[in-house]
């Protein structure tokens, strides 16, 4: 009998605890500290300005040939990295601009969508195309800007992570927001 109203009693004791509550949806909040920039001032013949949390620029790597220059602008706290390439414009704009394109329409297999806009900024003669990656694409953001005379500069933007868009979104759209202003501030130098 004890056996019995022992077991009687734990069971009413498990059978009255609160009701579980599903937990409602929650999405991830990432802070990021508002952009501060300053212009950075390279050896090669352009000037923009960078946002203060990457790091600085420390070095210029040149292709075997000679006939372009990288620059990375590292934001190491976001784990991507802005990869620019400088090569002097010699007749082959067109070509320029095609390779540009070409590398962009590559995330086509991995994108849901790739939006382009526009760029013009006549008072420097800076023109040029800004293309958003949106899915699981390796690079959420390209571009490319030129005089159309002797300047050719483009960029893309890569994580070191593997691209999951949902997750890389706050941060892509962070960084999305620093290479428009490095369209807007760039200043070629006179040749």
């Amino acid at each position: 009998m004890k056996k019995l109203t022992l077991s009687v009693l734990t069971f009413i004791c498990i059978a009255c605890g609160d009701e579980s509550v599903p937990k409602p949806n929650a999405l991830l909040r990432l802070d990021y500290p508002s952009p501060e920039y300053k212009t950075t001032n390279t050896p090669l013949p352009f000037s923009f300005d960078k946002n203060v949390i990457a790091d600085p620029i420390t070095s210029i790597k040149m292709t075997k040939d000679s006939s372009s220059y990288g620059l990375d602008v590292n934001y190491p706290s976001l784990k991507g990295t802005i990869y620019l390439t400088y090569k002097k414009v010699d007749g082959n704009l067109l070509s320029l601009i095609k390779d540009a394109q070409n590398l962009t329409q590559k995330h086509t297999i991995k994108a849901d969508e790739i939006a382009e806009q526009k760029f013009i900024n006549n008072e420097h003669k800076v023109f040029g195309m800004f293309y958003e990656v949106g899915g699981n694409a390796a690079s959420q953001s390209q571009f490319y800007v030129t005089d159309s005379i002797n300047h050719f500069l483009n960029g893309s933007l890569y994580f070191y992570a593997k691209p999951n868009y949902d997750s890389l979104y706050p941060a892509a759209v962070y960084l999305k927001n620093d290479i428009k202003h490095i369209m807007e501030t760039i200043e070629w130098k006179e040749n």
